[in-house]
C-alpha cells in the first residue's frame, strides 16, 4: 500500500486520467473528490463487498430447469 499526505485542495494521480483531491479535512472525515472518466466505477467499499456478494450468490442460484446443462446430461 501506497501512504500519501495531503492537505486540502492537493490532488493525487492515479494513472492518466484519475484523479483524487482532498477536498475538506474535519474532525476525523475527510472529503474526497474523485475525477475518473465514466466508464470507471466508483464505489464506497462496503458497497462494493454488497456487490459482490450479491453477484457470487447470483451465480450460485440455481440453474433454470430447461437450462443446457440439463438438456445435454
Amino acid at each position: 500500500m501506497l501512504a500519501l499526505s495531503r492537505k486540502e485542495n492537493e490532488s493525487v494521480m492515479i494513472g492518466n486520467d484519475i484523479e483524487v483531491t482532498i477536498l475538506e479535512i474535519k474532525s476525523d472525515q475527510v472529503k474526497l473528490g474523485i475525477k475518473a472518466p465514466r466508464s470507471v466505477s466508483i464505489y464506497r467499499e462496503e458497497i462494493y463487498l454488497q456487490i459482490q456478494q450479491a453477484n457470487r450468490e447470483a451465480a450460485e442460484a440455481k440453474k433454470p430447469a430447461g437450462s443446457l446443462e440439463q438438456l445435454f446430461s
